[in-house]
């Protein structure tokens, strides 16, 4: 006797609108839970990896198009979310998996996001979507779905434009946690001892960051992002970490004063994404709002000391507004001279921060990337390094930060030995000058909408 194959669920698809704030509309079906969806609309340019992309708090009030246009192929697993729930406000994909087809599903991503409460939208062109968001600028939008979406598109435009804008949103302490916690080596296979204890604040951490350290066998206390200096203190912690997160860096008065306090007592200092902002305003810095921001994992960024181009996984939508003609005295406190040691390609845009007086750095990417890449993962090394050289000799620390800062990394080395070991030539890029002047750069990636 024959049986017809099993048929996957169906779940009736209700109309749904996308409205951006300039009264562009695109109509599709609901995607995951039906109602309404209010955020920042944004691109993000990742052909794999949506899991990680819509658990990464950074994305928090943020409406995120996948401009990769099959989505939900690999279904959803709870090892692979960066964080304990999805954070994106909604979710805008072309076509959706009418069904997982992977050995490591759990759940189809339809029906998390259902779950959860997210509401998307599929069917929509997200070609056309992402080119109208590159030319006009990320900016408010809504999704509409069920009977919300039969409102007119006069109502749906007031809805859209009465929320509050991403510029002056103070997220990061939205998405962190209550409580502090301990992440230990041993859970992650290290067999050795403890190397070293950072203090890590979450301004919207992501899970791969403190296991990367685990990895490499660092103990990470992880903090409330409203911790003070005296709770980092206590955790006697061998250097200070502060990760990505969501929101306007301008917000974060609290925690650029906690940092002035741990660069004031020479703590080792690593900072991604959030926290290079933030080092950029302890600094004494300014931070901008880009056009439409930097979202995805294929963002390519200029090692200037070195020449080497890493590909990166990036998700912000502001950036330092600091010289790229360095070293130059940093404009707050004494904190001595401090020059941009990474640029976009794309655009200029400052891609990382060296202190060249003080043992802290940062970088503007993401080196913990899941789904990839992983051409800065050595940068958790270098801060192991720093951390180690400070501990040993007091002082020493921006002395052999500037000295890795000025030779290639190891995985530099092997790329170079493997092209030379094919025959390959590349010219080489030196990176003293940007493509455009800073000037124009700003005055380009301020404008709002």
């Amino acid at each position: 006797m024959s049986h017809a194959p099993s048929k996957p669920p169906v779940h009736a698809k209700a109309p749904a609108v996308l409205v951006l704030e300039d009264g562009r509309t695109f109509r599709g079906r609901a995607y995951g839970a039906e109602g309404t969806a209010l955020g920042e609309a944004v691109f993000a340019t990742g052909m794999t990896g949506y899991q990680e992309t819509i658990t990464d708090p950074s994305y928090a009030r943020q409406l995120v198009v996948q401009t990769a246009p099959h989505i939900g192929n690999t279904g959803v697993n709870a090892d692979d979310a960066e964080s304990r729930r999805i954070w994106v406000a909604g979710y805008i994909i072309r076509d959706a998996a009418r069904r997982p087809s992977n050995w490591r599903s759990e759940q189809s991503l339809d029906d998390q996001l259902r779950e959860q409460g997210v509401v998307g939208i599929e069917g929509v062109d997200t070609r056309a979507i992402t080119r109208h968001l590159r030319e006009r600028g990320a900016m408010r939008a809504g999704i509409f779905s069920g009977p919300d979406a039969a409102l007119t598109e006069g109502q749906l435009v007031e809805r859209v434009v009465a929320q509050p804008s991403m510029t002056g949103s103070r997220l990061a302490e939205e998405v962190s946690i209550d409580e502090a916690y301990v992440v230990e080596p041993a859970d992650h296979g290290w067999t050795g001892g403890t190397v070293a204890t950072i203090a890590a604040l979450d301004l919207g951490i992501k899970a791969m960051t403190p296991k990367h350290f685990a990895q490499r066998g660092v103990r990470t206390v992880v903090l409330p992002a409203n911790a003070t200096f005296e709770d980092v203190v206590a955790t006697q912690p061998d250097g200070v970490f502060m990760s990505n997160g969501p929101g306007d860096p301008a917000t974060a008065d609290a925690q650029v004063e906690l940092l002035r306090r741990v660069l004031d007592a020479r703590m080792p200092f690593f900072g991604i994404c959030f926290g290079n902002q933030i080092l950029g305003r302890a600094l004494g810095f300014g931070t901008y709002k880009l056009r439409y921001g930097h979202r995805g994992i294929n963002q390519p960024v200029l090692d200037r000391r070195t020449g080497k181009v890493e590909i990166t996984s990036q998700n912000h939508g502001f950036a330092v507004d600091a010289p790229l003609d360095g070293p130059v005295e940093a404009p707050a406190g004494s904190y001595g001279r401090v020059e941009v040691s990474h640029v976009s390609l794309n655009d200029d845009v400052v891609e990382g921060l060296a202190c060249l007086d003080l043992p802290a750095f940062s970088v503007q990417y993401h080196p913990e990337a899941a789904a990839g890449p992983h051409d800065s993962a050595y940068l958790f090394d270098r801060f192991i390094d720093l951390m180690r050289a400070e501990k040993a000799d007091p002082g020493s620390g921006n002395a052999v930060l500037a000295s890795a800062l000025d030779a290639p990394s190891e995985s530099a080395a092997l790329a170079a030995a493997a092209a030379a070991e094919l025959g390959t030539h590349g010219s080489q890029v030196s990176g003293t000058q940007p493509r455009r002047s800073p000037t124009t750069q700003t005055s380009t990636t301020q404008e709002e909408n």
